[in-house]
């Protein structure tokens, strides 16, 4: 693993009603031993940015990469990729779990285009860990100017910490998490009244 995440972690900051896992039996079977599976399994992700993929209702499977997107419109996936279990959705992306490499993919199907977006499951969760704790521990103090900027310095700072461990995540403007973090910095995605929520409440 990359980074160290621990249930114990996420549940001190979170609480345990806020943590979000999947159930080990909604791997297939060529998935459920991998590292990722059983962190998704045991420490989980919490709640709020990320959405875990809920297995389905029928057969209690996380669906596959080639049930949610026509995989041949996708000329950059990798040869298997359709069999990859989806694990969950970051704004208009299906995240998917190679289980083979460990990485975690953002397949686009508005865009058509398939991105490496984690080197594995652990940077998943410390990223999600991190915006979700900025988002619920950064207060406005009514000073805009130095609200934003005080913002913007922390998003920074978690695309720096991250990017030293793992590139992935944040190496360049058009990732997802750019894109969050971006929306975050601007005052979005916060509970309650925000300079930034206010406006986009009003677009």
């Amino acid at each position: 693993m990359l980074f160290d995440v621990t249930r114990g972690e996420l549940a001190g900051i979170f609480g345990e009603g806020r943590i979000a896992t999947l159930p080990a039996g909604a791997f297939p079977p060529a998935a459920a031993d991998a590292e990722g599976a059983r962190l998704l399994q045991t420490v989980g992700v919490p709640t709020g940015t990320l959405l875990l993929r809920q297995p389905g209702e029928d057969d209690g499977l996380l669906p596959l990469v080639q049930h949610v997107v026509h995989i041949e419109d996708f000329e950059e996936a990798a040869e298997g990729a359709g069999d990859w279990p989806v694990i969950g959705w970051l704004l208009n992306a299906h995240l998917a779990l190679d289980p083979v490499s460990g990485k975690v993919h953002a397949f686009d199907p508005d865009e058509e285009t398939v991105r490496e977006l984690h080197t594995d499951v652990s940077s998943l969760v410390q990223v999600t860990r991190r915006f979700q704790r900025l988002l619920e521990a950064f207060t406005f103090s009514g000073d805009e100017e130095a609200d934003f900027e005080r913002l913007d310095g922390e998003v920074d700072r978690i695309r720096e910490e991250t990017s030293s461990t793992d590139p992935l995540p944040f190496q360049d403007d058009e990732t997802v998490w750019s894109a969050v973090g971006d929306e975050i910095a601007m005052g979005q995605r916060f509970k309650g009244s925000t300079p930034g929520a206010c406006e986009k409440d009003a677009s």
